[in-house]
């Protein structure tokens, strides 16, 4: 009997910490993606598209600025110039910078990334944050720096989720050192069988079953 018991509570515990698990959100270059791994190249696209309300291919844009949808802020461009990782067409802000250009996929993913350039010559910290959601829950937030690239400030800004999916994104870019940002070449894929939250929620509703089980075991 005591044997069975302390085999319950060992599943109990484990349970409970798969279902508690934060989402681990690192850092990954472009080689992490899977040569299938869908890019949003924005070719084709209209000079003076707007972005907020976009979706292409799927994949939903919309720029919000205080929280509110700002209208003419965002638009596709053929700005700032082909840099490594930016090859126009591509979303450039040509309006107010301050906002969030947020991205929404049509299905969870664990890999996401993008080209990036700001308006700066020099190496600038922070210079765009990505923040991962699954739906509404926040996962984790990454800034990466920016270097010449080579004539704008910008690189590579990509992550990867090792716990738990996500479907929408939130860029943001660092508006006090420079005054516009452009995105290109947005990719993404599931790489890996991470847990979606109703995963986590059978595994707490298995918390109280075991606990129900486990309160009869130490009755009898």
């Amino acid at each position: 009997m005591r044997t069975q018991h302390r085999w319950l509570t060992f599943i109990f515990s484990a349970l409970l910490l798969g279902a508690t698990a934060q989402a681990d959100i690192i850092a990954v270059g472009p080689g992490a993606f899977p040569s299938g791994a869908p890019v949003i190249t924005f070719d084709g696209l209209a000079t003076g598209t707007e972005v907020n309300g976009l979706t292409v291919n799927g994949v939903q844009f919309s720029y919000t600025v205080g929280g509110s949808p700002l209208n003419g802020a965002v638009q596709i461009d053929g700005g700032p110039g082909i840099t490594n990782h930016i090859n126009p067409p591509n979303i450039v802000s040509v309006g107010d910078n301050t906002g969030v250009l947020t991205v929404t996929l049509p299905s969870s993913v664990n890999l996401f990334g993008y080209g990036f350039a700001i308006l700066s010559g020099s190496t600038v910290a922070n210079a765009t944050t990505i923040s991962a959601f699954n739906g509404t829950t926040l996962l984790g937030s990454l800034s990466f720096s920016g270097a010449p690239d080579p004539g704008f400030t910008g690189g590579f800004a990509g992550i990867e989720s090792t716990t738990t999916a996500f479907n929408r994104l939130q860029l943001t870019f660092n508006s006090s050192v420079a005054s516009a940002f452009a995105v290109d070449n947005i990719t993404f894929a599931n790489t890996s069988a991470v847990p979606e939250p109703s995963t986590m929620l059978l595994g707490v509703l298995g918390l109280g079953a075991l606990a129900t089980l486990s309160a009869r075991i130490r009755r009898s």
